[in-house]
């Protein structure tokens, strides 16, 4: 009587290949923010134009009308990815006002945007560009006089407790969030000095210049008009 030999149900006979582990299928929402988290990683690099689908396709793993299917084409994944980031750091600006003292609340808002450079950089580098595309939040430029909104109004209270004009309180607040968003242009690539330090600096300029502000300021040159 032969035994029977028992087999191990791992075991792959000689003359069979082994077989590929399935892999997970991802839902419709998984496959959505797999797609928008490449895109976006490729436009910061490159750009709108230098992207393409048939590259976030095959960076997805999956065919072009995968991408299509989930956003009508690369204009509309792009347009997704820069509504998230405005929205996303419009949020950090003006969740991070909480102070009572105008000059904290300067440094909250200028902390705030080099936080969002430094933690989503990709991110700002797409925002920093010119969109080729219209989008539903407006473009950078709406996005920082969004932000600057908010520190008219504490400009606005300042200006009248010092005697100021308040009607210029929305030109000072757009001078001083383009101070700091063009310096965190400028931050994004050298890094340095440290961010603690670059807000620091920024309030300090942005502080001491409205402390000596001029209720009238008067031109210099020759120059009137």
């Amino acid at each position: 009587m032969i035994d029977a030999v028992a087999t191990d149900s791992s075991s792959t006979p000689s003359n069979e290949k082994p077989r590929r582990a399935r892999r997970t299928r991802m839902t419709g929402a998984e496959r959505r923010q797999q797609l928008l988290e490449i895109g976006r990683t490729l436009f910061a690099a490159r750009g709108f134009e230098g992207t393409s689908v048939e590259e976030i396709a095959a960076k997805a793993g999956v065919s072009k009308p995968v991408v299509y299917e989930h956003f009508g084409g690369k204009e509309g994944l792009y347009a997704v990815v820069v509504d998230r980031e405005m929205r996303r750091l419009l949020d950090m600006v003006t969740s991070s006002l909480t102070a009572g003292h105008p000059r904290e609340l300067c440094e909250q808002a200028a902390f705030a945007l080099l936080d969002y450079i430094e933690e989503y950089t990709d991110g700002f580098r797409i925002l920093v560009r010119d969109s080729p595309i219209p989008q539903s939040t407006g473009s950078f430029a709406s996005l920082i006089s969004d932000i600057a909104t908010q520190v008219e109004d504490i400009l606005g209270r300042e200006f009248k407790s010092r005697g100021f004009d308040a009607k210029l309180a929305p030109l000072y607040a757009q001078a001083l969030v383009g101070m700091v968003a063009l310096t965190g242009q400028w931050w994004l690539d050298v890094r340095k000095p440290k961010k603690a330090e670059v807000a620091a600096h920024l309030v300090n300029l942005a502080w001491h210049g409205l402390d000596g502000l001029e209720p009238k300021p008067r031109l210099m040159g020759h120059r009137k008009s």
